[in-house]
């Protein structure tokens, strides 16, 4: 399993807006294939700044599959105009400790 991790800094003033319009977001991309599951976290000690958790059964159900549909089309239409800067991703996978 892959963790999608991005940081979102929201421009001011604009919070309440993309937080709706990540709620219609949110039903495009759990339809995806390779989609496990997802969490968008609000900051406390700063506001307008969020962090994106997607968890995915593998990079490629992100990078090809999410990323090269047009259903990413959708969600970037809705979200990618709140962003400055624009987020950067990283994926990143669990280290067994045993």
């Amino acid at each position: 399993m892959i963790l999608e991790v991005a940081m979102l800094q929201v421009k001011p003033g604009l919070s309440e807006s993309f937080e709706q319009n990540f709620k219609q977001a949110s039903t495009i991309i759990s339809k995806m294939k390779g989609y496990v599951n997802h969490e968008l976290q609000s900051c406390m000690e700063e506001a307008n700044k969020y962090i994106l958790l997607v968890r995915w059964e593998t990079l490629e159900d992100h990078t090809e599959g999410f990323r090269g549909s047009v259903e990413y089309l959708k969600w970037k239409s809705l979200l990618h105009q709140f962003y400055d800067p624009f987020p950067v991703v990283e994926h990143y996978t669990n280290v067994e400790l045993d």
